[in-house]
């Protein structure tokens, strides 16, 4: 399980990599957003690959020659073939062939060199797992490892230097990295943290349920963002130790929350990041008079013409 010293440890390590995004005020008193949705790539993940594959490198376990390889046609393929192409080693990325061409060719403008597999995400992570066995190539799970979480947490970190008095932060869960991250922190502090969900992707809800992660039906709109069938143990075991409020939201009000972050503010979220803010907008979690709470906005990688008014 991810500790608050591997998450200060991240910070240093990824401070020339990233961009610290701010803390904004939102619509109503006590009420900030932050602004992660401004990181490189448009995604928390950034952080996550650039700690996993410093570390990795000061570890000696990064093959200059093999490089990385990454299972995932979304963001975490994104970040990490970002990453790769700063610190100057080859990047393969294993996608289903259902992955949308759009996010292929950003794969190739990044330099990585994709390889379709299958037809499901599980496909093609099991190709990169056979990838890694047979040249060594240092595997960046889109999730599920400690470096992983401990970059995304350094997030927690910002928002506790910026908003010292902060009471809650409401994050949205998927595999339970961002998650993981945030709450080593928030715990550490005795800071709230309030995991917010699709009811259509409910990875943390059911794993609590069941007293281990499970595999959960994904569907509407976190089939792409968040879009993990099963919570990792990154996410299970940091939950089990630090308790958050657990909420489900519906698709229509995450799409609602998404709408308003765009009319209101003018942030182009993800649905996966609109979920957090969804958990207020819908009431799955009401704030006590004078809370003071931070909401994450994890990502922006989005079609900009179902934005809003842009409709």
């Amino acid at each position: 399980m991810v500790t608050v010293a591997q998450v200060q440890e991240a910070q240093a390590r990824i401070e020339p990599f990233v961009r610290r995004t701010p803390v904004v005020t939102a619509v109503g008193g006590g009420l900030w957003f932050k602004a992660e949705f401004l990181q490189t790539c448009g995604v928390f993940k950034t952080r996550g690959a650039f700690n996993r594959q410093l570390a990795a490198r000061e570890r000696g376990e990064l093959d200059a020659v093999a490089g990385v390889v990454a299972a995932s046609g979304g963001n975490a393929g994104l970040a990490n073939a970002y990453a790769a192409a700063r610190l100057g080693v080859p990047a393969t990325v294993f996608v289903p062939t259902t992955a949308p061409q759009v996010k292929v060719d950003l794969l190739h403008a990044y330099g990585a060199r994709v390889q379709r597999a299958g037809t499901e995400y599980a496909e093609a992570f099991e190709a990169a797992q056979e990838y890694v066995a047979s040249t060594g190539a240092l595997f960046c799970h889109a999730y599920d490892q400690p470096d992983i979480a401990a970059g995304a947490g350094v997030i927690a970190l910002e928002i506790l230097e910026d908003v010292p008095h902060v009471d809650t932060i409401v994050v949205a869960v998927g595999g339970g990295g961002l998650f993981a991250g945030i709450a080593a922190v928030a715990n550490d502090r005795g800071v709230r943290v309030v995991a917010a969900e699709p009811t259509r992707a409910p990875t943390l809800h059911a794993a609590l349920a069941a007293g281990e992660p499970v595999d959960v039906s994904v569907s509407g709109v976190a089939a792409d963002s968040p879009g993990a069938r099963r919570l990792g143990a990154q996410g299970f075991e940091q939950a089990r130790q630090t308790h958050p409020v657990s909420v489900l939201v519906e698709d229509e009000a995450i799409v609602a929350a998404r709408d308003a972050l765009w009319d209101d503010c003018r942030i182009p979220a993800e649905h996966g990041a609109a979920t957090a803010y969804a958990a207020l907008t819908a009431q799955a979690y009401r704030p006590a008079s004078g809370e003071t709470v931070v909401v994450i906005i994890c990502g922006a990688n989005t079609d900009p013409t179902t934005l809003g008014a842009a409709r």
